[in-house]
């Protein structure tokens, strides 16, 4: 096994979030300090135990916790928790009140604005009245079209303090995609923008906000944030006003929080929906509360003086995760915009302005800026970063390696991977173990996460389907429109009853860390081999002339065989001595087997609007199969470089 790229130092350690809450249920349940292993086995096999601890530790602000945390706890899906409660998600965020700064905001190099925690609770009121006023109840939804603004931040606090529910997507959504989702849950309440920006341009929004409208009935009221203009034209917009005019003519004053169910519905997320609509998946107020709680607290280490910022649209999970740190008493750092505008140092800019503590981002951007020469030590002041967080895609050894040499020696770098399932995470970092090259560090706390074969048996050391053996609380509450919860249970449970199969392929390593090779439904299998897609883009995307690979499963004479597409740096041409490279780069470092059959450049790799690229619909193309939804892509005009090619034919 490989040696450690860092260790946290005994003082690290000592001072940690996680070591202060293993020390506390240390007398009270027999956990000793120091043992992540055993303290993760103990939070698996004593849910309710584990549970309860948690709410003790974070300090839940509820009007009731009642005495039971777990109900059917036997029961996947069908467990409850905590089914005495009563909270709101928007009290926990928004309980410290001072003047410390609750949040810094840059739009590009355009807009810079700071919030306290008094403004942004006064913000929050003033908000929570006005739709209140408008007629908003418990169980109404309220939608956002919106950059990753205050303003966005401030609608849903507001939205969630009544008791609605919120649900966003990002301002580069097309008009489609917003009516495939929005449609289908039918908000009252649309809060849009008059533009953004991104690369140092204006992009203007209300023409498709416009039109969103005018497909939804629904909607009564759609309040405008004026954001790349001040007094934008809203005469097109039916049922148009601007935020200011909308929340005319009141005060700040304490928020009457709607007390609710555990399980009252609070965000409605939805799947990439590159193969139909949609999903709409209904997260509750008590699951996504605690479950970030835990995240924040324990595995990355965040309390008041932290400032935390992860690169998201508001279309991205990790949007709903990072405002959650709020309930840290974290100062978040809300970046909108291109990574890489002016140039490729934008965000580590912004780190060194801010006094960032943790930096959230995906792997993609960590190869980008490999790729791109910069060496962020060499040109920044990053003394206040502890943490690096990665997810999206898995996080490649060489970005590792990137990471300790040019970033910054001493970092917790923390892999992490879940999804818009669960609102949170499966496998996370841990501020008190070591990191590894490639390896997330462990299973997340009271997640009884595991690999299993085809059989259904657990297995370390060989690759498997990803896992969850029994109940936790950021499971959905169901879908949206699926009365006899059918469509849920066939979306994780067919294959496994009564445990939770993620779709993702992975290895559980000996030491109690994972290792994620790709989405399962994308797995090649050529001669009966079954090879994660990850495998083949780790060495690929060590080359410097490779930008990135996309690799597929192409049938052919009664089997399949790998194809590998290619984005190469500009101004250069996939000759055959290249493809030798890449040929000779897969076979030394995963194995012969992984080597395509056909390697074929292409000028750009479709992505969804969260980054993710999108093997499956490539693979479609490829087969002459439609691509059901390309509205759910943020370049459906990119998947016409894989139509019809003719180095396939043969």
């Amino acid at each position: 096994m490989s040696e450690a790229l860092w260790r946290p130092s005994e003082e690290r350690i000592a001072r940690a979030g996680i070591t202060r809450f293993a020390r506390e249920v240390r007398g009270r349940h027999g956990v000793p300090v120091g043992d992540y292993r055993a303290l993760h086995r103990w939070s698996v096999d004593e849910p309710a135990a584990f549970w309860g601890e948690v709410w003790d530790f974070a300090e839940v602000v509820a009007a009731r916790r009642g005495e039971e945390v777990l109900r059917d706890g036997e029961r996947m899906p069908g467990a409850r928790w905590f089914p005495e409660a009563r909270l709101n998600y928007a009290e926990n965020l928004l309980r410290r009140r001072d003047e410390a700064i609750a949040l810094v905001f840059r739009g590009e190099d355009r807009v810079h604005a700071e919030l306290s925690f008094r403004e942004l609770h006064d913000r929050v009121s003033v908000l929570s009245q006005a739709l209140r006023a408008a007629g908003i109840r418990p169980g109404d939804r309220v939608a956002g079209y919106l950059p990753n603004l205050p303003e966005t931040l401030i609608a849903m606090l507001a939205s969630a303090a009544i008791g609605a529910l919120w649900s966003s997507c990002s301002p580069d959504f097309g008009v489609q995609g917003v009516v495939d989702r929005f449609g289908q849950i039918a908000p009252r309440v649309l809060f849009g923008v008059d533009g953004y920006f991104f690369n140092g341009k204006r992009h203007d929004t209300l023409s498709r906000l416009s039109e969103v409208v005018d497909r939804i009935p629904s909607i009564e009221r759609v309040v405008v944030v004026p954001y790349t203009s001040s007094s934008p034209d809203l005469g097109a917009t039916a049922h148009a006003v601007l935020w200011e005019d909308f929340v005319a003519g009141l005060a700040p004053a304490a928020i009457a929080f709607e007390p609710l169910p555990f399980d009252h519905p609070l965000f409605v997320m939805y799947s990439s929906g590159t193969t139909g609509a949609p999903k709409c998946i209904v997260h509750g107020h008590g699951g996504t509360l605690l479950q970030h709680l835990k995240e924040h607290r324990l595995h990355s280490d965040l309390g008041p003086g932290d400032r935390l910022m992860y690169f998201t649209t508001c279309g991205w999970m990790m949007w709903n995760w990072l405002v959650s740190a709020l309930g840290s008493g974290v100062t978040l750092l809300l970046y909108d915009g291109s990574p890489t505008w002016p140039d490729a140092g934008a965000l580590f800019d912004f780190a060194q302005s801010t006094g960032m503590t943790h930096f959230g981002t995906s792997a993609k951007y960590l190869d980008a800026i490999r790729k791109s020469g910069l060496r962020p030590a060499e040109r920044y002041d990053l003394d206040a970063l502890g943490t690096m967080l990665s997810t999206g895609s898995p996080l490649a050894p060489e970005s590792f390696d990137f990471v300790y040499e040019s970033i910054k020696a001493d970092l917790c770098l923390s892999s992490i991977s879940g999804g818009t399932d669960i609102i949170s995470c499966f496998v996370l970092g841990n501020p008190t173990l070591p990191v590894h090259r490639g390896e997330i560090q462990c299973f997340g706390l009271g997640m009884d996460v595991a690999a299993f074969d085809d059989e259904g048996r657990a297995v370390i050391g060989d690759k498997g389907e990803l896992v969850c053996r029994r109940p936790f609380p950021s499971m959905p509450i169901g879908f949206w429109n699926d009365p006899d919860g059918s469509r849920y249970r066939s979306a994780y449970f067919d294959k496994f009853p009564g445990v939770w199969c993620h779709g993702d392929y992975v290895e559980c390593t000996p030491r109690g860390g994972l290792v994620i090779y790709g989405r399962s439904d994308a797995v090649l299998n050529p001669g009966g081999v079954r090879i994660g897609t990850a495998e083949i883009y780790r060495p690929v995307e060590q080359l410097d002339e490779v930008v990135e690979g996309l690799v597929i499963a192409q049938a052919w004479e009664g089997d399949s065989r790998i194809v590998l597409f290619v984005v190469l740096a500009p101004g250069l041409e996939l000759d055959e001595g290249l493809r030798e490279r890449i040929r000779r780069r897969i076979r030394t470092n995963a194995s012969p087997r992984h080597v395509p059959a056909r390697i074929v450049q292409v000028p750009e790799i479709p992505r969804t609007r969260s980054g993710k690229i999108v093997e499956l619909a490539v693979r479609n193309v490829v087969h002459g199969e439609p691509v059901k939804n390309q509205e759910a892509l943020a370049n459906p005009e990119a998947l016409r470089h894989f139509r019809g090619r003719a180095e396939l034919a043969t």
